[in-house]
């Protein structure tokens, strides 16, 4: 029995942000129904779908990584059936979430205010670019946009460069993750409240990012001072970054005295030896010169040399693992964090895994993405106890695909 085995959730996401918190839930036992429109489906399946790199049958990255674990149902929610039918489904449900515009969800019929009323015990949950109060909250926004506005990208990038975005799209995967979090706390309240009541979890891209500002948030509001952009390094410790190799970069990280000794040491370089380097507003002072003087050292091995020299005196380092190094690390394969998830058609495709480790849960098995409205009729006739017959007059009025 997995962690959320119990729990069922209408899943109506799309893109990013949305199928990345269901997929979490998913991951861990949830039973998530995806609700796509008929024909089309929801937006994530036609990205990259015609990419043969990045494409299996037509189906692409996005939708292959996003859905696993999910089951798709095809209702058209646009027509009074279909939105009856939802409702229905409502009944059966834990959890209903979208990533709509903020008020879309009002203007289908599918906001908690109703909801609740076919169902007190839902708990609904809606990811925005900027919330669903404020005077931001009908302002559109994607990734980017959160990353911007959220403050993070300011600090971002070399010191006088222009700022830069995150690698990976934090705006949209902070917003998952949060709303992962705010379903699991709306979950146990009500599993723990006088007559389970449901409630609805507002999630706000911009405050995702700027809750992740965290100790730095609380430095500016108590300095007035605006954080600098320093790049990979440190606006304390020194050194503190990346430096190359004579193969790929290497990052040090000696936050201490102690850590700058030994690397001193390590190098049996007078200057960096020097006493005056003892302390850390020293080092500060003299960053450029000391930045300059390590690179000049490890430029002259490889970096797999550093990292057992490194080792050996106990100084935090690391590689910059590119994807290939990261997806083949032995630590990450070891964690299961690279799995393979089948297809049909004895396919398959690599993902990254499931990073919550639950030590009552053996090895997790993973499910193929779903064909859109694959598993209709299945959950009309298990949720709702639907005939064939009452399935068969439902599509034949185009209700359901």
């Amino acid at each position: 029995m997995s962690a959320l085995s119990h729990i069922t959730i209408l899943d109506l996401t799309h893109m990013l942000s949305g199928p990345y918190a269901s997929q979490l839930l998913a991951d861990m036992g949830a039973h998530c129904i995806k609700v796509e429109p008929p024909g089309r489906g929801e937006g994530t399946r036609k990205l990259l779908a015609d990419d043969e790199k990045y494409s299996i049958d037509g189906v692409g990255a996005y939708f292959l990584t996003l859905s696993r674990n999910k089951k798709s149902v095809a209702i058209d929610l646009k027509k009074p059936a279909g939105l009856s039918l939802f409702y229905e489904l409502v009944k059966k449900a834990d959890v209903v979430i979208n990533n709509f515009g903020a008020g879309v969800p009002k203007r289908l019929g599918i906001d908690y205010e109703v909801l609740k009323q076919h169902n007190p015990r839902i708990i609904t949950c809606s990811i925005t670019g900027f919330g669903e109060t404020g005077p931001d909250r009908d302002r559109a926004a994607f990734d980017l946009v959160a990353q911007g506005m959220g403050g993070g990208m300011s600090i971002t990038g070399e010191e006088g460069a222009p700022p830069l975005r995150a690698g990976i799209p934090i705006g949209d995967l902070g917003g998952g993750l949060f709303a992962a979090i705010g379903l699991l706390a709306a979950l146990n309240q009500r599993d723990q409240s006088p007559g389970g009541r449901g409630q609805h979890v507002d999630i706000s891209m911009q405050d995702c990012q700027v809750s992740m500002l965290n100790y730095m948030a609380t430095m500016y509001l108590m300095s007035g001072q605006q954080p600098p952009a320093v790049g990979n390094n440190h606006f304390v410790h020194v050194p503190y970054g990346t430096f190359k190799t004579r193969t790929r970069y290497l990052i040090l990280a000696c936050m201490g005295d102690a850590f700058f000794g030994k690397l001193a040491t390590m190098f049996n370089d007078p200057e960096l030896m020097d006493p005056k380097f003892s302390t850390q507003p020293v080092r500060w002072e003299h960053r450029h010169f000391i930045n300059t003087r390590v690179q000049q050292h490890i430029g002259q091995e490889t970096c797999e040399h550093w990292l057992e020299r490194l080792k050996e005196h106990r100084i935090p380092a690391a590689p910059v693992n590119d994807f290939e190094h990261a997806l083949s690390d032995p630590q990450i394969m070891a964690r299961d964090m690279v799995v393979e998830v089948p297809l049909g058609n004895d396919k398959t495709v690599k993902q990254p895994g499931n990073p919550v480790k639950l030590s009552s849960q053996s090895k997790q098995a993973f499910t193929s993405p779903p064909a859109l409205g694959q598993h209709t009729n299945t959950v009309l006739s298990e949720l709702l106890q639907m005939n064939d017959s009452q399935i068969a007059q439902l599509r034949q009025n185009g209700v359901i695909g």
